[in-house]
């Protein structure tokens, strides 16, 4: 099991950032091009527990796969829990947090994942996955920096870890 766990300080208000994370269709917005990532069905309704999105996504080049999650847990203003329901993780379980602070929010997202194969599996973490992770995660937050600009001394941070 692995563990990815992104923060990132941006100068707005709670519920900007609610407004724009609860939207799923602006999950394209953060995806870096290259994955040609798609929402087949399930992001023209605001967020709520039990709603089920599909995508196509591209992880490498030359292989687009299916990808479908449910968002099982909506607390509104504050987070939401989607596990991946099929795609290519044996397991993902992706929680999204906003914390208020003095000069705007932070924005957390905690990921554990599995991926399928078992040793082959933890070889491809290695060789490729965690790199992947790590560019969607600096291309997000790039992009919300861009849409919302940044807090000066409030590095965003991006970690992994074994679990």
């Amino acid at each position: 099991m692995h563990r990815l766990e992104a923060r990132q300080f941006l100068p707005i208000s709670k519920e900007k950032a609610w407004e724009f994370i609860s939207n799923p269709a602006n999950l394209q917005l953060i995806t870096p091009p290259e994955m040609k990532f798609n929402i087949l069905a399930g992001a023209d309704k605001p967020l709520y527990a039990g709603q089920i999105i599909h995508y196509r996504v591209s992880p490498l080049p030359f292989y687009r796969t299916s990808w479908t999650t449910e968002i099982t847990q909506v607390e509104p203003g504050e987070y939401f829990i989607d596990n991946q329901l099929r795609g290519p993780y044996s397991l993902w379980h992706h929680k999204h947090f906003i914390y208020e602070t003095t000069a705007g929010v932070l924005m957390e997202d905690v990921i554990d994942y599995q991926l399928p194969l078992g040793l082959i599996g933890r070889l491809l973490n290695r060789m490729f996955v965690k790199k992947q992770l790590r560019a969607i995660f600096n291309f997000r937050k790039e992009s919300l920096q861009q849409r919302y600009g940044t807090l000066e001394g409030q590095p965003a941070s991006l970690t992994f870890k074994t679990l």
